[in-house]
């Protein structure tokens, strides 16, 4: 038996498993079975008879497991022996799928195939019910379906449609999707078959919509030419695919929307009648209207101009500038006249960047008419009153003159130039203006044609490189930058170097790095020998010295560090002809000889040399990083400078060269520069008590630089050691200054100071470790004593160290403690140390604050001398406190033992003093215990426990500053003055800490307090008025009472401070606080002083309302017009309707 009979014989139910055992040949590449050269070997009528076995077979199948209950099937597992397997029915609708496939490929023209047909129908429904998991078998039946579809066969639009369905799908769910797409551009003449307006195909078109929100459809060649297609289906669907894409259009990126304004483009010019007219009206019309029309910020105003740009940029084309024309008519000349200035300005960009709007079928005069009056309309847009619509203006009219210059007369040219040199450059009322004509100029300046002409013009310019504004100057120096790399002139003829060199020397970065980029070549001109450099630099520095360091601040940008290398030692050969005589110009030059006589003489000008040298650092400065990745090269420089640095500081003693010197020294090891690094500690320890940093800086900068910051800090210790009061005798201690130089503990402290606020040298002195420091902290915290004494004696000893002293090692001792805190890796040393300076500001320094009533008389005098000591101190140690809590060292029990403190501190009767201090403590504890949103349900007893200590300390905190408030009001009233200057001081800290109590929730009932003391001093106030004229609503700040005024001063500054009072006023009504008719009256004189800020619109006008409903149950019936309550009730119901008028 053949193949052939085998094969059709096998095509049936009762021989199902032969069938697949050929199916399955065909499949092992190995086998020489091949089922379409079976099929097509076969007689027509075998064929038929095949597909009508394969039908029945087919049927059969699919009525024991029907397509829907497969996937049920796979989930039971066939646990039911009677059941059919629905791995062997997909099996053979796999196999009858793949005979109906191979069939379509050799089916003849004039063949009949109903029965064939009849499979295709039921593989069909099979694909329609088929589970998500047989993606293999989809994938044969949608190849079925496409094959069929291509062929032309019968009922070709059922099947066609459902294979354009599934590549649609699919297109959106694989990751590389490249593949589905081309599948769907190769169906796409099936939504020709379709119907647009059936319900049947409301899936597909929800589909084709998508497509236009798919980056991967937009950006691929063919599903750019399907999305263009779409345009061509049906007139209608064109309006919803512009109002899909206009939906989008926010969230697209600007790669997107360059993708989509050219398939607008391409869908356009592929359209022809009923679809152009569509396109034109519907589309890029409404863009161009919206462009128009569209505030300027708008999300998508930028987007909608970039699609219409892309129109203008492809003008030149007759079909597309009859268009433009067209379309622009009805709507851009009217929107150059609107009075709205944003919508003028958005028609001035259309208008110059579409220029010239025409019609190429009118006739040459008519189109010079319009292009002359265009041109004129251009000129008039140049004045117009609004800034912005003359920026666009200008814009406008550079990107014309640079792209028309040679089509327009030159007298018109002419005239538009001058109207921007001579009048825009120069419009006082807008620096958007002026900054514009430089920034488009550098348009002009892109033909060549115009070269000529600016170069006449642009020297009219030269002041513009002072205005007033930043951005006008920079965008002059982008324009003369432009003019130099075109060569359209000599820009110092457009601006003279003197003025440019002031600039430089005066200017911001941004614009004195324009100025670098434009003289570089000048000053630096790279392809000259370096003698011709050094030549160039004392050039500039006797031009301008401060420009000179400017300069080559920003040289190492322009060039490499070899050349900035070679720089430093052609200014060294420079420096050295000043020192040279007969018998040491061997010594200094000896490696440079043939280059000695050639070098620039200074002579004995310091000022040259000074600047010189300084120029010299900040080029080393600005290669270090350089020199230190090659070490050969710093060898080099570090050798070739250390041998001439002793000399330099013998034969420049001047101050100005001094300093650069020492720098100098500073960049070099100290073996590199002998002499002079021997002997810096010997003059630092020489130095005078009052010296001023800038005489003792650069010299600790140099020992930390080499790595000898320990020495300073010896130095240190031992000076404060030193002049500290001996206990007893103490003869065996040595001191361990070589030199017999008296302590200096002022200078001692100046040091420190200096070490600590310079971020090298103290990350220097920090790396040291923990020895030296630590003791130094032992020796600095031994100084406590020395205030023991000042406070437990009433005379002063003169040898003992002076008061200032004494606080400032005490300030030094905790600042010291919160830096080895914080570089300590673990434990709490410091903090505890800190927390023992505490407890004895606590117990020696507080009770100083309180006054002795009951002892002597020269006791009480002794107490209240000791007070402002006791208060500095106290004060010195909370701004330490502060410190430490500011940088987040501080833990729990330390925040505890210092609100403690402080709450001791406002006890004391003195205790006022420190107001300002405990105001600053209070605002760092807050802001760190701020409760963060926790959006984890699964929180653990940790976090609970943690949120209740967090609770007590800002509970702690509230409590601390009612305390402070009632402190404050006690001294306005015992002692007016005194207490407006203790308010005045608070303000500061009292606002800080508002910021942060607003936005913790335990904290807000600071506001109840402060709304409370405001209405209270108000209400007192009211309650003292004798006569009707004194009852008068306030109308600022200096109307209301001195505690409230300070307090409403602090609120009304901040929006959000008064929206938080507000609210606190409204929610005093709803705990119906507020009652009487003068409680009301105090309410309204608060809400009138609020009115009159501006401040909080909103929240007043609830608050008012709040007042509303109830100040009409104290209408006061007496007629007598002197009637105190009367005249209160009547001026409130004023304020009141004042306010509610808003």
């Amino acid at each position: 038996m053949s193949k052939r009979d085998a094969f059709l014989e096998a095509a049936c139910g009762e021989k199902v498993e032969d069938f697949l055992h050929f199916i399955q040949l065909h499949k092992d590449k190995a086998e020489p079975f091949d089922v379409e050269e079976v099929v097509q070997e076969m007689p027509r009528n075998q064929r038929l008879t095949l597909w009508r076995k394969l039908d029945s077979l087919l049927q059969d199948v699919l009525q024991e497991l029907p397509p829907e209950r497969w996937a049920e099937g796979l989930e039971e597992g066939m646990e039911v022996e009677s059941a059919v397997d629905p791995t062997h029915v997909m099996a053979v609708v796999d196999g009858v799928t793949l005979v109906a496939d191979v069939s379509i490929k050799v089916l003849e023209d004039d063949e009949a195939y109903s029965a064939l047909l009849e499979i295709a129908h039921r593989l069909h429904d099979v694909l329609v019910s088929l589970p998500v998991s047989e993606a293999p078998l989809q994938l044969h039946i949608h190849t079925l379906c496409e094959a069929w579809w291509k062929k032309g066969l019968k009922e070709k639009e059922q099947f066609g449609r459902a294979a354009f369905l599934i590549s649609l799908q699919k297109s959106f769910t694989l990751k590389k999707p490249g593949v589905a797409i081309q599948r769907v551009w190769s169906l796409h003449d099936v939504l020709l078959s379709l119907d647009y307006t059936s319900e049947e195909n409301k899936q597909i078109i929800d589909l084709l919509l998508q497509c236009f929100h798919r980056p991967n459809y937009v950006r691929n060649d063919d599903g750019k030419r399907f999305l263009v297609f779409l345009f061509s289906w049906n007139v209608n669907f064109i309006w919803v695919i512009h109002g899909t894409i206009k939906n989008q259009l926010e969230f697209y990126s600007k790669t997107m929307t360059t993708h989509i304004m050219e398939i607008y483009f391409r869908a356009w010019k592929k359209a022809s009648g009923d679809f152009l007219e569509k396109i034109e009206s519907s589309c890029i019309q409404d863009f161009m209207q919206n462009a128009i029309f569209l505030r300027r910020a708008s999300p998508v105003h930028g987007k909608v101009r970039q699609i219409v740009s892309y129109f203008h940029s492809r003008k030149g084309c007759r079909k597309l500038d009859k268009m433009l024309c067209n379309l622009y008519k009805p709507i851009l000349w009217k929107a150059l006249s609107v009075p709205n200035f944003e919508v003028r300005a958005n028609a001035t960009y259309l208008f110059t960047e579409a220029f010239p709007v025409h019609d190429p079928e009118q006739s040459n005069q008519n189109i010079d008419e319009a292009i002359q009056k265009q041109l004129d309309t251009a000129m008039g847009l140049l004045d117009d009153p609004h800034p912005t619509v003359r920026c666009n203006a200008i814009l406008g009219v550079c990107k014309i003159l640079s792209k028309c210059w040679e089509l327009l007369p030159p007298t018109i040219v002419t005239d538009f130039l001058k109207k921007l040199v001579m009048e825009l450059a120069t419009d006082c009322s807008s620096a958007d203006v002026r900054c514009s004509v430089f920034k488009c100029l550098t348009i002009v300046l892109d033909n060549g044609l115009s070269h000529p002409l600016l170069e006449k013009l642009l020297p009219t310019l030269k002041y513009s490189l002072h205005d007033n504004s930043e951005k006008v100057r920079i965008a002059f120096l982008d324009m003369l930058i432009k003019v130099k790399a075109v060569r359209a002139a000599k820009f110092w003829d457009v601006c003279n170097m003197d003025h440019l060199l002031a600039r430089l020397a005066i200017d911001s970065h941004p614009v004195s790095k324009r100025v670098v980029d434009l003289l570089f070549k000048s000053f630096f001109p790279v392809n000259e020998a370096e003698r011709e450099w050094c030549s160039r630099c004392i050039t500039l520095i006797q031009m301008n010295p401060m420009a000179a360091r400017k300069f080559y601040q920003h040289l190492h940008k322009h060039t490499a560090p070899t050349n900035i290398i070679k720089m430093m030692l052609a200014i060294r050969r420079a420096v050295n002809s000043c020192i040279q005589t007969d018998c040491e110009v061997s010594e200094i030059n000896d490696s440079n000889k043939e280059n000695s006589a050639a070098e620039p003489l200074l002579g004995k000008d310091m000022a040259v040399v000074s600047s010189l040298l300084e120029i010299v650092v900040i080029l080393w400065r600005s290669v270090e990083k350089s020199l230190k990745q090659n070490q050969e090269a710093q060898k080099y420089t570090f050798a070739k400078f250390g041998s001439v640095m002793s000399k330099y500081f013998q034969a420049f003693e001047d101050e100005r060269c001094t300093v650069p010197l020492i720098q100098l020294a500073s960049f070099m090891p100290p073996a590199a520069v002998p002499t002079f690094s021997c002997g810096v500690l010997s003059r630092l320890r020489r130095m005078d008590s009052g010296a001023a940093a800038t005489q003792y800086g650069q010299l600790l900068d140099c020992m930390c630089s080499w790595g000898l910051a320990a020495d300073i800090l010896v130095l240190i210790t031992d000076w404060l050691t030193e002049a500290l009061p001996k206990q007893g005798d103490n003869t065996k201690r040595k001191v361990r200054i070589q030199e017999t130089v008296e302590a200096k503990p002022d200078l001692a402290l100046a040091y420190l100071e200096y070490l600590f606020c310079h971020t090298l040298a103290r990350e220097e002195v920090l790396a040291l470790g923990p020895q030296p420091l630590k003791h130094l902290h032992t020796v600095l915290g031994n100084w406590r004593s020395v205030l023991d004494t000042y406070l437990s004696s009433s005379t002063e000893d003169p040898k003992s160290p002076s008061v200032e002293t004494s606080l400032k090692v005490f300030m030094h001792h905790g600042r010291l403690g919160a830096h080895l805190q914080h570089s300590s890796s673990e434990g709490r040393d410091y903090l505890l140390s800190l927390e023992h300076v505490a407890a004895w500001v606590a117990e020696r320094v507080l009770p100083f604050l309180t006054k002795r009533t009951n002892e002597e008389e020269e006791e009480e005098e002794a107490s209240e001398k000791f007070q402002p000591l006791a208060a500095q101190i106290t004060e010195g140690f909370l701004s330490v406190c502060r410190d430490v809590l500011l940088v987040d060292l501080a833990d729990e029990t330390f925040k505890g033992q210092i609100l403690h403190l402080c709450s001791l501190t406002l006890l004391s009767e003195a205790g006022y003093l420190c107001i300002p201090a405990v105001l600053l403590i209070l605002k760092e504890v807050a802001d760190r215990l701020v409760p963060e949103d926790n959006n984890n349900n699964n929180s653990n007893q940790a976090q609970e426990n943690k949120e209740d200590a967090t609770t007590v300390i800002l509970g702690v905190v509230a409590n601390i500053f009612q305390k402070i408030i009632e402190l404050l009001a006690r001294r306005l009233k015992k002692d007016p003055e005194e207490g407006k200057l203790l308010c005045q001081s608070a303000v500061p800290g009292l606002a800080g800490f508002l910021q942060v109590a607003q936005t913790c929730a335990p904290l807000c009932g600071v506001f109840s307090t402060l709304f409370a003391v405001v209405i209270v001093e108000k209400i007192h106030l009211l309650q003292k008025t004798t006569h009707p004229e004194e009852v008068i609503t306030p109308e600022s700040l200096e109307d209301m009472p001195p505690m409230s005024s300070i307090l409403l001063s602090v609120i009304l500054k901040s929006s959000s401070l008064t929206r938080a009072f507000l609210t606190e006023v409204s929610s005093s009504f709803d705990s119906e606080a507020i009652t009487s008719l003068n409680e009301l009256a105090a309410v309204l004189h608060v809400l009138a002083v609020v009115r009159h800020t501006g401040q909080s619109k909103a929240g007043l006008k609830s608050a008012a309302a709040s007042v509303q409903q109830q100040i009409h149950k104290h209408a006061v019936a007496s007629e007598d017009t002197r009637d105190i309550q009367r005249v209160i009730y009547e001026s409130s119901v004023k304020t009141l309707n004042e306010i509610l008028d808003l």
